[in-house]
């Protein structure tokens, strides 16, 4: 039976104009060419220095006149204005929509007809997003549901799990989970982010973590022994995320906050090979 969430902290721009693909394809990490109807991208706005600023999904609009970004609702002034930035001579708008964002999964999952919708392209196993004129009325879950489901992928959520201008791409698996296109091209942050591939810079890694006791804040270090190697990100009862240094991912006597933590390190995961 399929799962449908409404996702109230979501928000949807609207990039219209001839120049909308182009535009948007020099600023992310990325490729704009590769979204189309029923096709969604996943990617990520970054600083000039390489760092994480914002991160989305990107629809077609059915009618073909305009990419759809789905983002973090906390974030959609700040990310309008920033690439708005941007615009110079170019022949593009940027405007709310108003789309009411949906997450479903499970079986037999009916994409809206006339309506945005595509598989979450990070995950087969994360489902299928919608865009909707407004929250369904018949649901059949909630975004609490929705979010031990990303937990439990291990999919990074925004702002709960990237820290703004601080965490690279490849610690929070934009590279494992679909989110960097390495052929497309130049893009704002595009070196730092070749150079941490290249060169085996990436020192941690944003894993899902357990404990039999309810999560910490954000923030919240984790140690092993005496020795602090990764702190919390978001997190929902029991089930979280955590940046943890790579030579610690397999420890056994991870705690934070007084209790047992355990790193589940998932099947699609896996550590970069050291530079030589």
């Amino acid at each position: 039976m399929a799962r449908i969430a409404h996702l109230p902290d979501r928000a949807v721009l609207g990039i219209s104009g001839a120049d909308r693909v182009s535009f948007l394809q020099g600023l992310v990490s990325n490729d704009m060419t590769a979204v189309a109807p029923g096709h969604a991208v996943w990617t990520a706005f970054l600083s000039a220095q390489g760092k994480w600023l914002a991160d989305f999904f990107v629809f077609a609009d059915p009618e073909g006149v305009r990419l759809l970004v789905d983002c973090d609702a906390a974030q959609a002034d700040m990310l309008r204005q920033r690439l708005s930035r941007y615009r110079l001579r170019a022949d593009v708008d940027i405007s709310e929509t108003g789309y009411a964002v949906h997450a479903a999964w499970g079986e037999d999952v009916t994409p809206p007809e006339g309506y945005p919708a595509a598989p979450d392209p990070r995950l087969p196993q994360a489902g299928w997003r919608f865009l909707l004129g407004h929250p369904m009325a018949a649901l059949s879950a909630d975004e609490v549901e929705y979010d031990h489901l990303r937990l439990s992928l291990g999919l990074p959520d925004g702002a709960r799990d990237c820290e703004s201008g601080k965490t690279l791409l490849l610690e929070a698996n934009f590279d494992q989970l679909n989110g960097i296109s390495w052929t497309k091209g130049c893009y704002m942050g595009q070196e730092l982010t070749a150079r941490t591939r290249y060169r085996g810079l990436v020192r941690r890694h944003l894993l899902p973590v357990t404990s039999h006791h309810d999560l910490p804040a954000p923030g919240t270090p984790i140690v092993s022994g005496d020795t602090t190697v990764g702190e919390m990100r978001s997190s929902r009862d029991k089930v979280g995320m955590a940046m943890i240094r790579n030579e610690h991912i397999n420890d056994t006597g991870l705690n934070v906050d007084g209790h047992a933590l355990h790193v589940h390190v998932p099947e699609w995961f896996t550590l970069p090979a050291k530079a030589e």
